[in-house]
């Protein structure tokens, strides 16, 4: 295993900062490492049943480079969420503009189009068991542990507030509208996509990860009634 030295680019001699500065990109990486390994060992094994030691082996690292980039698995639940969320903002911006301008035709809206912006909203289609897994033990932790609770609602209320500015942005841009208010349509759509997701994953363990976010025959009839066309 290989050990992140620490160090505090904000203290010492002009050398030393310029050492601490040269490190970043390498701290960068172990971090992402960390965040990988939690990714999946979590999954499998919950926030309770994985220690930071199990963590550590699947990055390749030792306990030092665990405790130089996170004070605590919380921490590292919460980091793991927070780079979740900046990927579902980054794939939403990919599917816009992968998406036809033909969806809306005749005053008919294409609600496949709506169905794949929800996807990456809500999780990597090619991870979907594996982050729903993670949502599951971070939600859990989150209603038990009120330290984790607060920040971990800020930033869903922020992941929703930007998700919905974006997804009616794209809808404007498509000739779409909702017929209700973005957060509520919004909160309705996701909430929908995740439990169909969920309910998908239970009846059908043996199902690939990229399969899971194309059921949800409800989410298709809830766009029927939220999504319409402005032309």
């Amino acid at each position: 295993m290989t050990t992140e030295p620490a160090t505090d680019a904000g203290s010492g001699s002009s050398a030393e900062r310029a050492f601490a500065s040269a490190l970043s990109p390498r701290r960068e990486r172990t971090r992402e490492r960390l965040l990988d390994a939690a990714f999946t060992v979590f999954a499998q094994h919950g926030i309770h049943g994985a220690s930071i030691e199990a963590v550590c082996e699947a990055a390749g690292f030792t306990r030092g480079a665990f405790y130089s980039n996170f004070s605590s698995k919380e921490e590292l639940f919460l980091a793991l969420a927070e780079r979740a969320q900046r990927r579902q903002l980054a794939a939403l911006e990919t599917v816009v503009a992968d998406l036809q301008p033909d969806v809306v035709r005749d005053g008919s809206v294409d609600h496949t189009a709506v169905r794949a912006i929800l996807s990456v909203v809500v999780t990597d289609p090619g991870q979907a068991r594996t982050w729903a897994l993670m949502r599951a033990e971070l939600e859990l932790l989150a209603m038990r542990d009120p330290t984790v609770g607060a920040p971990f609602l800020a930033q869903e209320q922020a992941l929703r507030r930007e998700c919905g500015a974006a997804i009616e942005r794209i809808l404007a841009n498509l000739g779409l509208r909702f017929t209700i208010d973005q957060d509520t349509a919004v909160d309705l759509l996701l909430g929908t996509y995740e439990s169909s997701m969920r309910a998908s994953m239970i009846a059908n363990p043996e199902v690939q990860d990229g399969d899971v976010a194309a059921r949800s025959e409800v989410l298709t009839q809830l766009a029927n009634l939220l999504v319409t066309s402005t032309r």
